[in-house]
């Protein structure tokens, strides 16, 4: 009964107790199936996000979502972790990143779905829609393939407040890539975010991007890791004398080809796009 979990998660500071690997993928199961009421379902996510979430809760909440999800095979592919409430102070660079990456055949994946609590941004869903993108971007709907999970758009807004579900919608992985990169916004996410996301790829990478997502417009750290050691580089565009929208977005390709294993250094990336 989803009750219990709604339990662990609402009794207080006294009465909360973290749910088990087990128990955290039969809840997200139970949210999918749609049996649960929306009521439920709302003070759910609120008090998880109180309580706050664990490692093992998010590691069985995937499991979860993994088996709903409708899955895809895309060759010498990036998966890109964008977040699902939009961005609102800077530009999507994907669409020049992927023209700067045609010559090396690496293809990006991007997720995207209507707006999600709580930015109320731009989303990818809609420059995928709006924009002729060139044939090494391939964008997924969460609508066509995890279309239980859409339908809690709705009582997600309503609700306003982000939530545990904004952390995982980011990397679902549904295109069987072997690379990924998110954004973080400071250094104490890239050890929870490692721990949730780093053993589903060959080598995973955070970066300090633009409002949370993987871009990078200004100087930061980009972290990757692999067989689980994370190494830490510092990336600085104003290095290559990046100023305009479409410099950015060579330096931003040249990440993304360091990190597929394309170039040894981010320098030997750059050089191979000029």
């Amino acid at each position: 009964m989803f009750f219990k979990y709604l339990k662990a998660v609402g009794t207080g500071p006294k009465g909360n107790r973290d749910l088990s690997l087990d128990e955290s993928q039969d809840m997200m199961q139970q949210i999918l199936s749609g049996k649960v009421h929306p009521e439920n379902i709302a003070a759910f996510l609120l008090g998880w996000r109180l309580k706050p979430e664990t490692i093992d809760e998010f590691r069985g909440a995937l499991l979860a979502l993994d088996a709903s999800s409708r899955k895809y095979d895309v060759p010498n592919s990036i998966e890109l972790g964008y977040s699902f409430d939009g961005k609102l102070k800077t530009p999507y660079l994907f669409p020049l990143i992927a023209k700067e990456l045609q010559k090396s055949e690496l293809n990006l994946c991007i997720l995207g779905d209507s707006l999600q609590p709580s930015k109320n941004g731009i989303t990818t869903q809609e420059i995928c829609k709006d924009s002729e993108l060139v044939s090494n971007i391939f964008y997924f709907d969460r609508k066509e393939y995890l279309p239980e999970l859409h339908s809690l758009t709705g009582l997600r807004m309503r609700s306003g407040l982000r939530s545990g579900l904004n952390t995982l919608e980011k990397l679902p992985n549904i295109t069987n890539s072997q690379f990924a990169i998110t954004g973080v916004h400071h250094k104490p996410y890239v050890k929870k975010y490692n721990a949730i996301f780093a053993n589903r790829y060959e080598r995973f990478a955070l970066i300090q991007g633009s409002e949370g997502s993987p871009e990078l417009f200004k100087k930061g750290t980009l972290w990757v890791n692999e067989a689980g050691i994370t190494e830490e580089f510092i990336v600085d565009p104003e290095y290559y004398g990046s100023t305009s929208e479409q410099d950015l977005a060579k330096v931003n390709a040249a990440i993304l080809l360091f990190i597929s294993k394309k170039a040894k250094s981010i320098n030997e990336a750059y050089e191979l796009l000029s």
